[in-house]
């Protein structure tokens, strides 16, 4: 396993080593090459006139041409028409063959003369000066040759000057290097270390810190905005469980502890049949909201986790309200609800049954919870050629701005303190919610306060007897 550095180091080193690989290149390029590098430039400079002069070897201005190459460069021209020299710029300079070396060099030119060669080359040195000479040449014609020489200048006290200057200007690169590579480090690493002790703090359950950092680096910017939207996310869901915690301990408390004392009044204290029976009753009353709280934590449970899948079927949405709105009865009996729908025409779409079924017992259930004084629940259907729109409205209190997006989830109430239900378990709209998620159903709330709430849904339009 790879050992861990720290970013500020791990940068660091890096510039560090940058800097010291220009340096190096620069010492390499400039004292270690820089003679093959000299000598290759004078090769081609060399071979370029040649190729210059052969060029305008047929022309007019052949002898102004040669004047211009001899005047612009520190080149020693001959001509050589029938092994004889016609003409010449050599001079008592170092470029040019030094007379000790005149047979030698006249008895190679003679050498490829009589060869029929295109091209000459030859390399000496010049004892007088301790330089060496390149010496190259052409054929012009079958009687006319071109030869140039140059010299190639020792370049020790050159290399010598420049290693003096690299070794300061090294030293004064490393130094500065090094600086800038700590700064240049310390500022691209403070604000992901500022986001390091943020995302420590958080993981210990700190959800005041802030992830917003002051840089101009795009993709540290982008990494700051997700952790703070993290942040809130993770608190959001801690308020949940919290919330969920005990609103479930508290749904459960209440029906066991009723459970358990009207159990304990029958076997401490029998009763005759007609108050049995009511005891019984509501022993079995408490089971079923048990019952309901478990299902629905266990249905929300697998909603969220994307393991229910969808069943889906053609059913009569106004026979489906229908029936629903049947097994509230008992409210209009009991507390005088009233519930209006109107609509009774076959309306048939594809939807999963008993999904639909929960979505609509869960927010006539809520619409009963929140209605105003008049218990009145109205229940809207509107189809058009697409869709089908469901609105289930109360005429309560109403939900404030702020807090519509918020009534979808778990156990949220816009008060805090807990007020039990009518009916449900408190989780039914969080499941109403993935319902419609799951069957991909636009869905919301229009709410004003103190003008009630209405909840609404719309189905795509399956019209009776099309196909699948």
């Amino acid at each position: 396993m790879k050992k861990s550095k720290s970013l500020i180091i791990k940068i660091f080193l890096y510039l560090v080593l940058f800097s010291i690989l220009i340096i190096f290149f620069i010492w390499l390029f400039q004292i270690f090459f820089l003679n093959n590098y000299y000598e290759y430039y004078k090769t081609n400079e060399l071979t370029n006139t040649l190729t210059i002069i052969k060029n305008n070897y047929s022309k007019d201005t052949f002898y102004s041409t040669l004047e211009n190459v001899a005047y612009n460069t520190d080149f020693c021209i001959e001509i050589m028409k029938d092994k004889e020299t016609i003409y010449s710029n050599i001079q008592n300079n170092k470029g040019c063959i030094n007379t000790n070396e005149i047979t030698r060099v006249s008895k190679r030119k003679l050498e490829f003369i009589e060869s029929n060669k295109e091209n000459f080359k030859l390399k000496i040195i010049n004892p007088n000066f301790n330089n060496t000479i390149l010496l190259y040449g052409i054929k012009l014609s079958d009687t006319d040759y071109v030869f140039l020489n140059t010299s190639i200048e020792p370049l020790n006290l050159t290399v010598k000057i420049l290693k003096n200057q690299l070794i300061t200007v090294t030293l004064i690169m490393i130094v500065v290097a090094a600086s800038l590579a700590y700064l240049i480090s310390k500022s691209l690493s403070k604000p992901i270390t500022k986001l390091k002790k943020s995302a420590k703090a958080l993981s210990d359950g700190n959800y005041n810190v802030n992830f917003n950092v002051d840089s101009d680096i795009e993709e540290i910017k982008d990494l700051g905005t997700s952790l703070e939207y993290a942040k809130d996310v993770m608190k959001k869901t801690d308020e949940l469980r919290r919330d969920l915690l005990s609103n479930v301990s508290h749904d459960l408390k209440t029906p066991l502890t009723m459970i358990k004392a009207y159990a304990e009044m029958e076997r401490d204290f029998p009763s005759n049949k007609e108050k049995k029976e009511n005891n019984m009753n509501i022993i079995i009353e408490e089971v079923d909201r048990l019952n309901i709280l478990v299902n629905d934590i266990l249905n929300l449970s697998k909603l969220e986790s994307n393991i229910e899948k969808l069943n889906l079927e053609e059913l009569d949405l106004t026979k489906l309200i229908n029936t629903i709105l049947n097994r509230f009865k008992i409210f209009s009996y009991t507390k005088n609800y009233e519930f209006v729908f109107n609509y009774q025409e076959e309306l048939i779409i594809k939807a999963d049954k008993q999904k639909l079924e929960q979505v609509i017992y869960n927010l006539v259930g809520n619409a009963i919870n929140y209605t105003g004084s008049d218990n009145k629940v109205y229940i809207d259907v509107i189809p058009d050629k697409k869709k089908i729109r469901v609105e289930i409205t109360d005429t309560g209190k109403g939900i404030k701005k702020e807090d519509i997006d918020k009534v979808w989830d778990k156990y949220y109430k816009s008060e805090k303190k807990y007020k039990r239900n009518t009916i449900g378990s408190g989780i039914g709209l969080s499941i109403v919610k993935n319902i419609f998620i799951l069957h991909g159903y636009k869905y919301g709330i229009i709410s004003k306060v103190n003008k009630g709430s209405t909840f609404w849904f719309e189905i795509p339009r399956k019209e009776k007897n099309s196909k699948n």
